[in-house]
């Protein structure tokens, strides 16, 4: 049987070359590209029976752009299955340390060095890809120094876009398959906004470079700035987070459809994000990392992140370092599991990441991007726009993120 579904494999491949030849490639040059991104077996990977790949793809070759990413196969019958691209946001932020190897890629970091299979894997259900975006975050990388300067919503998504077409060429045995994008956080905006960018483009590209998109799922998604800043508050006040006084303070001082805000709404909300200090406001009941005595490394949650200036969504909340934070998923200390994992030199040839020796450690978030050039205040209009086009959209809170792989596989 394994060998049978070998060989249909090898078949598929084959035949997705042949294809690619017929529009002015030559089939050994991608079979060669893929073996090469083909990441046979990561230091103390467990055993499985699906296919990995990760590498470099170029955005923009005069200035020497070029994203990383990380690609499963689906565990059973990959052919068979969609694509689904997975971005987290920040900005700045990685979906290599959160979104494969922290909540739902098949291997996650441990204390020990090795990893642990994800019985939870999306790739049980879909074809899984994952990408650093833009330039400056994790792997991901530019020759070009100014082009950190120029970042913004705008060219995120036009990089991904040409991201996604090179890929394909890499891969094209998977461009027929149905193509899904999905995120959290600040992927409220890299999601539609990449969406928006394929559907646009579908309407006049050849069928050479047309993608198949079916639609996208975002989780505790920045989407409004108005709603989702009072709808934090609100939040934390339900919780008995934050205080009465705070709370009213909060709503008296602070209109977060206008800027400037005003000094009484400032110290208000530094009073809000105080209490986020010694709580985890993406998991409040959980507890943080306490570090091992012997370790060099700090709590992720411990951390805050360099303020990104600039024209950074929300608006207001972006001003404050504690909004910078990230979740850390079930174990508090799982941040530092995947920091030390991904900077280990056998680990990085494993993933033939880190070819040009970036002059920096990998981290979670970006501590190069300082400057957001543009974000609107709303993607609304986003969603509305594709929602009429008929693209399939899904809006969710994170905790079911965890029941996702059981309601698509029975899809399928």
């Amino acid at each position: 049987m394994a060998s049978s579904l070998y060989l249909y494999l090898l078949v598929l491949v084959l035949g997705g070359a042949l294809q690619a030849s017929v529009d002015g490639h030559l089939s050994h040059e991608i079979l060669a590209r893929q073996k090469a991104d083909r990441v046979k077996k990561l230091p103390g990977q467990p055993e499985v029976g699906f296919r990995q790949y990760a590498g470099y793809v170029t955005v923009n070759e005069s200035h020497g752009r070029a994203l990383f990413y990380w690609f499963f196969e689906a565990t059973h019958k990959p052919h068979q299955k969609p694509l689904l691209l997975w971005l987290n946001g920040g900005p700045g932020c990685s979906s290599i340390g959160f979104g494969a190897t922290e909540e739902l890629g098949p291997f996650f970091p441990r204390k020990d060095g090795k990893l642990k299979f994800n019985p939870h894997t999306w790739n049980k259900a879909t074809n899984l890809l994952f990408v650093e975006s833009p330039v400056g975050v994790g792997f991901s990388y530019t020759n070009t120094s100014s082009d950190i300067d120029q970042l913004g919503d705008t060219i995120t998504a036009k990089d991904s876009y040409l991201f996604l077409i090179n890929w394909f060429k890499r891969f094209p045995q998977f461009k027929p398959h149905d193509f899904y994008i999905a995120g959290e956080s600040y992927a409220g905006h890299y999601v539609p906004q990449l969406a928006e960018v394929i559907y646009d483009h579908n309407k006049h590209v050849s069928k050479k470079l047309h993608i198949n998109l079916k639609g996208f799922l975002i989780g505790n998604a920045l989407l409004d700035d108005d709603t989702d800043q009072r709808g934090m508050v609100s939040y934390a006040w339900d919780h008995a987070v934050i205080s009465d006084r705070v709370f009213f303070d909060i709503k008296k001082a602070c209109n977060f459809s206008v800027e400037p805000v005003t000094d009484e709404c400032n110290f208000a909300l530094g009073e809000y994000f105080a209490v986020y200090n010694i709580i985890d406001m993406y998991s409040l009941y959980a507890p943080t990392c306490e570090d091992d005595a012997n370790s060099s490394t700090t709590s992720f949650v411990a951390r805050q992140l360099p303020l990104i200036r600039g024209n950074v969504s929300p608006k207001i909340f972006s001003k404050f370092p504690a909004w910078r934070k990230r979740p850390t998923g079930y174990d508090p200390c799982a941040s530092d599991y995947t920091e030390v994992y991904l900077n280990r030199p056998d680990v990085q040839a494993a993933l033939h990441a880190n070819v040009t020796n970036i002059p920096y450690p990998w981290t979670h978030c970006s501590n190069n991007i300082s400057f957001w050039n543009d974000a609107p205040a709303s993607i609304l209009p986003i969603i509305k726009k594709l929602v009429d086009g008929g693209l399939r959209i899904w809006v969710f809170r994170l905790l079911i993120i965890t029941i996702f792989y059981s309601l698509i596989y029975e899809i399928n």
